[in-house]
């Protein structure tokens, strides 16, 4: 099985009173809620293709990115005709903090947006890799040194 290599970035922005996650409407292949995520193309390093990939899904471009030890993969449900010969996708975890801004979607893949708090965020999400990646991003901003009001953790 030849599966694509890809990142999942969870964009957050701080505000006085939490942290807000945002979360792209997904209409492309499936439907659902999602962080934005994408290819890393060819001769492309993973910390370029974070960058370019939130600021092509969203227009914001990204104030700090970090890379996280947790990967995984996923088969496609079916075959995707703009992935001919891949069966699946290999994805990387990146964090990357914006300015809580107006947000431009890409209207090929996504139908809308939402920023949002912790908890709210998890049940919005539909995979066990997503809320996974939300959940280590959150435990780690909860324990960084410019540590700002976090929700608790959850189980």
């Amino acid at each position: 099985m030849r599966y694509r290599k890809s990142v999942f970035i969870v964009v957050y922005a701080k505000t006085n009173v939490e942290v807000r996650y945002l979360l792209l409407k997904r209409r492309l292949h499936w439907r659902g809620w999602e962080f934005p995520k994408g290819g890393i193309e060819k001769n492309e390093i993973e910390k370029n293709a974070a960058k370019r990939e939130v600021f092509e899904e969203t227009g914001l471009k990204p104030l700090s990115l970090k890379r996280f030890n947790f990967s995984g993969s996923y088969r496609y449900k079916k075959n995707l005709s703009d992935r001919f010969g891949f069966d699946g996708q290999e994805f990387y975890l990146y964090s990357a903090q914006v300015k809580q801004g107006k947000v431009k979607i890409d209207k090929r893949e996504h139908i809308g947006f939402k920023w949002t708090g912790f908890f709210k965020a998890y049940k919005m999400l539909k995979f066990p890799n997503q809320k996974k990646s939300l959940k280590i991003v959150n435990d780690w901003l909860k324990t960084t040194v410019q540590a700002w009001p976090v929700r608790r953790k959850i189980s």
